[in-house]
């Protein structure tokens, strides 16, 4: 499936987009600008891991209608501040086609990106933690055919967590 932490290049160079005012209505376009379907979800706090670099765009306020992301209002191109566990993320409808990396897809449009890691990968849920402080403790939850939902606990173990853990790059 596509989903990542969106990137986007701006004077030639690659950064993030901060999760400040960030919802479905921003992941549509991005998903509709990389040929990706639907959104799905709208991730916060660097659900697919921090990027790196200058965080390019901040407070986007997208219709859901615009074909591209730079057609949405914000809050201007510029190094914003906001940290990068704040990066935002999207999880569309549609296949994965693209492997991640630096450059834009070659089906997208030049300068959006989607940045997979693991757990983004074809046959590999997506996980998240929630009701902790920070990504990497609280409750597990996984998102499977649309839906967030709980972990049952029966027969749970540290191996379990362990590989909960790697997933999410928390050690």
């Amino acid at each position: 499936r596509c989903a990542g932490r969106v990137e986007v290049q701006h004077d030639g160079r690659w950064g993030t987009v901060c999760d400040d005012d960030w919802g479905l209505p921003d992941a549509a376009v991005v998903c509709r600008q990389l040929g990706c379907g639907t959104a799905l979800a709208a991730p916060p706090g660097a659900w697919f891991g921090e990027g790196s670099g200058p965080i390019w765009l901040n407070g986007l306020r997208c219709r859901g209608t615009e074909e591209r992301l730079v057609l949405c209002r914000h809050r201007g191109w510029r190094p914003h501040v906001c940290a990068h566990e704040e990066d935002a993320s999207v999880v569309c409808s549609g296949g994965l086609w693209w492997a991640g990396g630096w450059a834009p897809p070659a089906h997208g449009s030049p300068g959006v990106a989607l940045v997979l890691t693991p757990g983004s990968l074809p046959g590999a849920p997506t996980v998240r933690l929630v009701g902790a402080a920070g990504r990497c403790a609280g409750r597990l939850e996984i998102f499977h055919d649309g839906h967030w939902g709980t972990v049952c606990d029966d027969l749970w173990g540290l191996p379990d967590a362990a590989v909960v853990c790697r997933q999410l790059g928390c050690g």
